[in-house]
């Protein structure tokens, strides 16, 4: 007899029924676990739905802090305006010297329907811009020159404390009687007193810019035209801006002076006329328009001051 010991046939693997065969015998497989079962498909790339309203609701909402700003900034105007209307109808002040603001606006509607306050207008935009632009062009060079070399300061320092002290109104009946009473006296006397602020401010931003900054760029090797361009010119703008809008108001201001002394058109003329025809709505009506014309001037100089100081962190 044999002493080997049979060896165990296992029984083959049965072969995997077709997917067909098991839906039909019996119920399908558990599904794999949860930490097994494959991420889903990234979704395509695209706007989701929920931008949308997401989007327009941001844009209601700046729409809402920005009427919320207009009317803080416009509250005490309005009050101002409201204070003006009652206190001639309430008797609290003379409505002959000071009439309601609704007959002011109804004679500032009929000055410009008649071509009045357009023609003064332009007389006096034409004199006080036309001697704003000057005095920029020559104050600011003459100014970036002064401060930057001390020898020119020291020499004209003491000519400048001179004339910066004398008022220009002061100076009107000079340059009527050197120059006439027509419009060179006007825009002279405009550029005359719109110097100084510019001059002074652009004098001090030079003298203030960061030495440190200077020292930096002179170990560069930068020269004075590249020191002025990257350096002290941007340093200087917010100084410099500072003096120009002061400008902005006085070239106004003393045009205004100026007209009423000796003109045949403009706003100042138009008080003044006003005033001796004891049309005081018409009156009014002037002075508003020359209020107006200021705060929207020093509105666009700060834009430009904006545009210009870009590069500045803000606070």
């Amino acid at each position: 007899m044999s002493t080997e010991t049979p060896v165990p046939v296992l029984p083959a693997p049965a072969a995997e029924a077709p997917p067909e065969a098991r839906a039909v015998r019996g119920p399908a497989r558990p599904a794999p676990p949860a930490e097994a079962r494959p991420e889903p498909a990234a979704p395509a790339p695209g706007r989701p739905r929920e931008a949308v309203p997401a989007r327009r609701g941001a844009g209601a909402a700046a729409v809402l802090r920005w009427l919320r700003a207009g009317l803080l900034r416009s509250a005490a105007v309005l009050a101002l305006l409201a204070l003006w209307e009652a206190a001639p109808r309430l008797g609290l002040v003379d409505a002959t010297f000071l009439p309601p603001f609704s007959e002011v606006a109804r004679a500032w509607w009929g000055l410009l329907a008649d071509g009045q306050l357009g023609e003064h207008t332009r007389a006096s935009l034409t004199r006080s811009f036309g001697g704003f632009a000057i005095a920029v062009v020559v104050a600011v060079p003459l100014g970036l020159l002064i401060g930057w070399y001390r020898p020119v300061a020291a020499f004209l320092g003491p000519l400048l404390e001179l004339f910066r002290n004398t008022a220009a109104l002061a100076l009107l009946p000079v340059f009527v009687l050197l120059l006439g009473i027509g419009e060179t006296s006007k825009v002279s006397i405009v550029v005359y007193a719109c110097v100084w602020p510019i001059l002074l401010n652009t004098i001090s931003a030079v003298g203030n810019a960061d030495p440190t900054l200077i020292r930096l760029a002179r170990s560069m090797d930068l020269s004075t035209p590249r020191l002025f361009q990257k350096v002290i010119l941007p340093a200087s703008v917010p100084a410099v801006f500072t003096g120009i809008r002061l400008a902005g108001a006085v070239s106004i201001l003393v045009l205004v002076a100026a007209e009423m002394i000796g003109a045949k058109a403009g706003l100042g003329y138009l008080i003044n006329a006003s005033q001796f025809n004891f049309a005081i709505p018409q009156m009014y009506a002037g002075i508003i328009t020359i209020s107006a014309i200021g705060v929207a001037f020093n509105q666009l100089l700060v834009a430009v001051e904006r545009r210009l100081s870009t590069w500045r962190v803000p606070a």
